[in-house]
């Protein structure tokens, strides 16, 4: 499958408690934090919830 990579480029301060969830799920632990993960349906809606605070980028 195909890869993506995913950014926190906002920070989590002042966000509802189910998007600071989302964003520990997507493994995103502080500001400029890259991860990998598969370019799969269950990804693509975790980051959709929390699009305002990351960056997608395809691999």
């Amino acid at each position: 499958m195909a890869k993506i990579a995913i950014k926190q480029i906002k920070s989590r301060i002042n966000c509802p408690a189910v998007q600071k969830r989302t964003l520990d799920a997507l493994g995103l632990k502080k500001m400029n934090h890259t991860v990998e993960h598969e370019d799969n349906a269950s990804i693509r809606g975790m980051v959709k919830a929390v699009s305002h605070l990351v960056e997608v980028t395809k691999l």
